[in-house]
This record gives C-alpha cells, sequence and structure tokens, in this order.
C-alpha cells in the first residue's frame, strides 16, 4: 500500500497520522514515523512492524510522563503503566529500558525517599521500612539504605523537637503523653522515645529559664 499523506494529529503534535492509499490507516508517533515519505509504499508486514514499534514508543512517552512529577519506583510505574492498559511485555521492555538509562533506580528512590521523610516529616525506620515496602521495594534495597542513612534517635530528636514548640507551657505530665504518643504514631518504640521526651522537655524548661532572666534584666 502507498504513503499518500502524512498530517500532523492536531490534538497531539508529537504524533502524526498516516493515510495509505487515500485513506486513514493508523497514528504512529513522529519519532516512529520520521523516516516514512509520502510516495512509499508499505507491506504488511512493514506495516506491522511499524505499529509494534509504536505501541512500544506510547508506552515509554506514558512512562516518561508519569516520571516527570516526581521519582518513582518501578512498582509504580509498573502499576500506572498497566493500570492505562499497556501491555505488558511492552511494560516490563519499558521498565528495562528506564533503568538503562538511568531514569528509575530503586536504591536511589529509597534514598530520596528516607532524605525527604528525615527533613520534612521525621520517622523512624520502622515506618520508613513500611512505606517503602509499599512502594514495591525490595527488603534487600530497603534494609542497605536504612542502615546507611538513618540515624534513629538523631530523627526521633528532630521530630520531637518541631513538635514540641506546640506543647510549650504544658506540665510535665500532659507533655509527656502527647509527645511520647506523637513520637509513637511516627513509629518509634518506647526504649527510643522516653529518654528523647525527657532531654526535649529538659531543653524547653532551659530555654524557659533563660527567656524568664532576660525579661528580669
Amino acid at each position: 500500500m502507498k504513503i499518500t499523506a502524512i498530517e500532523p494529529q492536531q490534538k497531539n503534535p508529537r504524533r502524526v497520522n498516516i493515510y495509505l492509499d487515500g485513506e486513514f490507516a493508523f497514528g504512529l508517533a513522529s519519532i516512529t514515523a520520521a523516516w516514512l515519505r509520502t510516495g512509499q509504499e508499505l507491506s504488511a508486514e512493514k506495516i506491522a512492524a511499524l505499529q509494534a514499534d509504536d505501541a512500544r514508543e506510547t508506552t515509554y512517552q506514558k512512562a516518561l510522563h508519569f516520571l516527570s512529577y516526581r521519582p518513582r519506583s518501578s512498582r509504580e510505574v509498573r502499576q500506572n503503566l498497566t493500570k492505562r492498559g499497556c501491555d505488558e511485555t511492552l511494560v516490563e521492555e519499558t521498565i528495562s529500558r528506564l533503568q538503562r538509562a538511568g531514569l528509575v533506580n530503586d536504591e536511589e528512590f529509597a534514598r530520596a525517599w528516607v532524605e525527604n521523610r528525615s527533613a520534612f516529616r521525621p520517622r523512624s525506620k520502622s515506618a520508613l521500612r513500611m512505606e517503602l515496602r509499599q512502594k514495591g521495594l525490595s527488603d534487600e534495597i530497603v534494609q542497605s539504605v536504612l542502615d546507611e542513612t538513618v540515624d534513629e534517635q538523631a530523627l526521633a530528636f528532630e521530630a520531637a523537637r518541631k513538635q514540641a514548640r506546640r506543647y510549650a507551657g504544658l506540665e510535665w505530665p500532659e507533655f509527656r503523653q502527647k509527645l511520647g504518643g506523637f513520637l509513637a504514631r511516627r513509629g518509634f518504640s518506647y526504649t527510643t522515645l522516653a529518654p528523647v521526651v525527657s532531654e526535649v522537655w529538659k531543653e524547653l524548661q532551659t530555654a524557659d529559664a533563660g527567656s524568664t532572666s532576660d525579661n528580669e534584666d
């Protein structure tokens, strides 16, 4: 069959419509259709190959769009592409292609996740482990990253100091209950949170005493 026209799609300029023998035949990604020319003849086998290449490129572009918002784990990419009806074989091929290009890396994803959590919402190793497992990361990667990057007590202090400002002015029993409960909900064990709560309470009392002294002066 002979190509009689190649026209850009109005709604998606990165794709073109292919017309064979005067009639619309199929759409292709522009990169897939780059070598096609009007007047060129295509066999049935060539048409099938073009459509297969297009499906492959379309799946890849969908993955890139999904990754454009933030880093993703390989499972997240797989789930998104599957949800959008992509062929299972092409999904796995696409993930391998992304991994080779360094666009999907579960270990780097885990590090970035832990760093973000530690900076903005500190939580325990156990809580981070659960979150990373939910993202589909292997136990080996999770344990390696947590052992390498997480200081449990430092995270507990960071979380406690940020939250303790809300409880300033409370008496010790209520302060201990509220801050201890907060840290427990972040996954910190009692043996970790108990000394942290006591230390942060002392810091607040020292700060308050210094402030009172300054005001008196």
